[in-house]
């Protein structure tokens, strides 16, 4: 009689958690991203006045439409427009219900958390995995040189082109579809950040369709007609590259909010982004590394910024275009991060950036409190001034913080036109 096989190993069905496990599980993720917005939110509400810089000339803008609709501005009319009006239109129907001050606040916390959301959503899309570890570079790109400078509706509309390059970055029909409507809402916000994703998605659908060998050529040919266009620029229009623009394609200087103490922030930040570099190229190899999309898309991002103009005067436009490269450099600060998203991070990395962050975050409260304290006091002078007089400050001592911006800082970053 043949003796009988032994019966084959029985594997243990695959673990499926109930109802109630998965539901505790989402519960749990819900009230982390919860906790994170709201922490994200305290330095639009640490101080009595929100320092946006041009901030103040949205309020403006929003209580003159009222006075337009209401008919109480006579001789004046609202000229409309198809571009850089999203953020107005939230603050303009913000104000009608609950009034300037809650108004400004409210919007500026929806676009915050548009942005940081839509950059976390690119990044972990990018990399392939929720890179939390990430979330202190993202808390200072948001609360960086862009939004110090009140460039409201630039700031949504990159937010939400995050969000069309998360779901573009698989290039699947429904989330081409889904991404579109998105798109077109950017574009209400400002067009500059539709431009800059609508030639990504052109390489990314090239980039998929082409192999990784050949995809140098296609990063060659880019950077090529970049300075192609940035001689046709030069040459037909009033144009302006200054020298400190070398130092803009990393978006490490979104970091510098205001004086020279950010440096070190800065510098801090770059350091830690270098090591994290370091570390992808020993897990990938140095050939995988330069072949990726994500390292092709921050090459090209990071060229657009150092080829662009700062300021642009086009014929036809009643005003100059300017600090098109400062405003863009946040877009590679992002590209950056979701480049690194896919690294593994030691806790020294991890501990340095919430250090960074800390020291970032204190000292913008330091200089936001001392900009609603000189505010203040001119408000007081204003109010004891007599009626029809004017209101003129004199000068400002190098350095110090003023109304809604550094002055001093901005003297130093601002095109020599």
């Amino acid at each position: 009689m043949p003796a009988q096989l032994p019966d084959p190993p029985r594997t243990a069905p695959p673990f499926r958690p109930g109802w109630r496990a998965r539901f505790a599980a989402m519960s749990r993720s819900r009230a982390i991203y919860v906790l994170v917005s709201l922490l994200l939110l305290v330095p639009c509400h640490w101080q009595p006045s929100v320092e946006g810089g041009d901030l103040s000339s949205h309020n403006y803008s929003s209580w003159l439409a009222r006075l337009i609709e209401s008919g109480r501005a006579e001789g004046l009319e609202a000229v409309h427009q198809t571009t850089n009006l999203l953020f107005d239109l939230i603050l303009s129907g913000l104000f009608k219900v609950v009034g300037a001050e809650a108004a400004q606040r409210i919007s500026v916390s929806l676009v915050v958390l548009a942005f940081v959301w839509g950059a976390f959503a690119f990044i972990s899309a990018v990399s392939g995995r929720r890179a939390w570890h990430l979330m202190p570079a993202i808390a200072m790109l948001a609360y960086g040189w862009v939004f110090h400078m009140g460039f409201f509706n630039f700031y949504l509309s990159l937010g939400l082109c995050f969000w069309v390059l998360a779901l573009a970055w698989e290039w699947k029909p429904w989330r081409l579809a889904a991404a579109a409507p998105i798109l077109a809402l950017a574009y209400l916000a400002h067009a500059l950040p539709v431009v800059w994703t609508a030639g990504l998605l052109a390489y990314l659908w090239l980039a998929g369709r082409t192999a990784p060998r050949t995809r140098a050529w296609m990063i060659a040919v880019s950077l090529l007609a970049m300075f192609l266009l940035r001689a046709l620029v030069g040459g037909t229009l009033i144009a302006e590259w200054p020298r400190q623009q070398i130092f803009m394609p990393s978006g490490a200087d979104q970091g510098w909010a205001f004086d020279g103490k950010y440096y070190v922030v800065l510098v801090g930040l770059l350091l830690v982004w270098g090591a994290l570099f370091l570390e992808l190229m020993h897990q990938w190899g140095t050939r995988r590394l330069a072949s990726s999309t994500p390292f092709q898309v921050c090459v090209v991002s990071a060229a657009g910024v150092f080829v662009l103009p700062v300021a642009l005067v086009i014929p036809g436009v009643h005003h100059a275009l300017v600090l098109i490269a400062e405003r863009m450099a946040l877009g590679v600060g992002v590209c950056v991060c979701a480049l690194l998203g896919a690294a593994r991070p030691r806790m020294l990395e991890r501990y340095a950036l919430v250090a960074l962050a800390l020291i970032f975050f204190g000292f913008l409260y330091g200089d936001e409190r001392a900009m609603n304290a000189m505010e203040d006091r001119m408000q007081g002078a204003v109010a004891q001034s007599a009626p029809g007089h004017r209101v003129v400050i004199r000068g400002v001592k190098a350095g110090m913080p003023c109304g809604s911006t550094n002055w001093k800082a901005f003297e130093d970053r601002r095109p020599n036109t």
